[in-house]
């Protein structure tokens, strides 16, 4: 098949807005990466997500969109639609294909239930764009976690390596809302799983402390020191003993172990359980890694990155930025969705068994037709 050029957009769970990326690829080992965008989300519409997370815990069939839930997935909607032709206004090469997350306000993957808010319809009738959508749910139908997704395309970025990087195996770590890992062997299928809290639980303690949206650069934790009975209870949790695959929601951690902390020492203990639930998560890979490479918002909190520099160069490994990598740790998971919007229309597999624990390698996904 010839490549074809995608625009991907993502609302992670970190909820700070909207990532746009292009890429040009065949949904296999042909990935040219191109021009990527940010679009934040304004403080009054991030707490009507956060509180949307409160909504949505009634949720039991994943069409429901109980009390305002609705108006706001149009305005998730609209908010992308928007987005979208800024962007594409300043581009030359024009995508003739959009994949679309839209933003997750609930995952019961026990209970294979997974809720994005985003009407694909909609979006596609805005842009003019056919736009591929709802990629989990069918990873669910054949017995999946429904997450990570973004695993294929860390696979065929690992691939793309310079020779002197390939340190294999090769794990990928989304540092999001919340944390993911891709272990990508030499040969054969990846590996993957959500780790653990990723910033979720940093932005909420600074939120609630503090009265600021995020600590910018760990200033805050810098102020902190960390305390170690707590890092241990959070570390006690029976999710980090599961093997994968397994994922989180964003509520699946709360805040109460660090209750009582200062605010700059809550900072740096919630940024050290970060790191340690990431390094943590090798004990259930098939090999050590040789190296890490350190995506999403969360590698630029310099203590989480420190600490797992340290944890991974005790056992031998070398952790990198996105970045030192030549690859955008910022637009990898918009990259993402449009390198998985181009599989899902060739029918090719978004998840696998060793990343979701699927029963087969199951595609998925929705088309909506700007016509339509």
């Amino acid at each position: 098949m010839d490549a074809v050029t995608a625009l991907g957009l993502m609302s992670g769970t970190s909820m700070d807005g909207i990532d746009l990326a292009m890429v040009t690829t065949d949904g296999e080992g042909h990935v040219e990466r191109g021009a990527g965008g940010f679009v934040p989300y304004d403080a009054a519409f991030r707490r009507r997500l956060t509180e949307a997370l409160e909504t949505a815990k009634s949720i039991v069939r994943r069409e429901e969109r109980p009390r305002n839930l609705g108006e706001i997935e149009s305005e998730v909607t609209l908010r992308h639609a928007a987005a979208v032709k800024d962007f594409l206004s300043g581009q030359t090469a024009k995508p003739s294909l959009i994949g679309f997350h839209g933003q997750t306000v609930l995952h019961r993957p026990l209970q294979a239930l997974t809720v994005q808010l985003g009407d694909g319809s909609l979006l596609a009738r805005e842009t003019g764009i056919p736009v591929v959508f709802d990629m989990r749910a069918q990873d669910m139908k054949q017995g999946g976690q429904g997450a990570p997704l973004v695993p294929a395309y860390h696979a065929a970025l690992a691939a793309s390596l310079p020779t002197e990087l390939r340190r294999w195996p090769v794990c990928f770590v989304n540092i999001g809302g919340i944390s993911n890992i891709t272990f990508v062997p030499a040969k054969g299928d990846p590996v993957a799983f959500d780790s653990g809290p990723g910033n979720a639980l940093i932005d909420q303690w600074v939120q609630r402390e503090g009265g600021i949206p995020f600590d910018a650069g760990g200033a805050v934790a810098a102020e902190g020191g960390v305390v170690a009975a707590v890092v241990e209870r959070y570390l006690e949790n029976p999710y980090f003993a599961k093997a994968g695959p397994k994922s989180l929601d964003r509520l699946d951690f709360t805040l109460d172990h660090a209750k009582g902390l200062e605010l700059a020492d809550g900072a740096r203990t919630l940024a050290a359980v970060s790191a340690q639930a990431i390094f943590a998560a090798a004990a259930h890979l098939p090999e050590p890694p040789g190296l890490w490479i350190l995506c999403g918002g969360g590698r630029k909190n310099p203590h989480i990155v420190g600490d797992l520099r340290d944890l991974a160069a005790r056992a031998g490994a070398d952790v990198l930025l996105a970045e030192d990598c030549g690859l955008d740790g910022d637009a990898m998971e918009a990259e993402a969705w449009a390198y998985l919007a181009v599989r899902a229309r060739r029918g090719l597999p978004l998840t696998f068994p060793t990343t979701t624990g699927c029963r087969t390698p199951a595609s998925g996904g929705v088309l909506a037709l700007p016509g339509q």
